[in-house]
């Protein structure tokens, strides 16, 4: 389970509040005590999608699937930095990522250690 702290919830607020999807993300995460991917879980039902796998194996594979968007060195940077905003409008102007997620999904890497999440990408270069 990636644990959220109620710190880390009021820190992405502040950073992401312009936009209602990411607080009604941020929402639910708080109303699942923190839990990523029990919040995460519920969204993507919410989105229509039927995960099948166990929370934290989902969420997992998800952010792998974007792995190669969300390590665009373009963006890198401001995730090093904990600032989302650029990454996140980056993810919801893409027609076939699941825009309630993105919240979720960038969290997760962070939580993560952006660079432990791309360095599967970095070893190929």
């Amino acid at each position: 389970m990636t644990k959220v702290t109620s710190q880390e919830i009021a820190q992405f607020r502040s950073q992401l509040a312009d936009d209602p999807s990411d607080m009604e993300a941020l929402d639910l995460i708080e109303d699942c005590d923190g839990d990523l991917e029990d919040a995460a879980m519920t969204l993507a039902i919410r989105a229509g999608q039927q995960p099948e796998r166990a929370n934290s194996e989902w969420l997992d594979a998800l952010a792998r699937k974007w792995r190669v968007v969300i390590c665009e060195q373009e963006y890198r940077e401001d995730l090093l930095n904990t600032s989302p905003q650029k990454m996140m409008e980056h993810l919801k102007a893409m027609p076939t990522f699941p825009k309630i997620l993105a919240t979720p999904v960038l969290i997760y890497v962070l939580k993560q250690g952006v660079n432990n999440f791309c360095e599967p990408l970095d070893s190929l270069k």
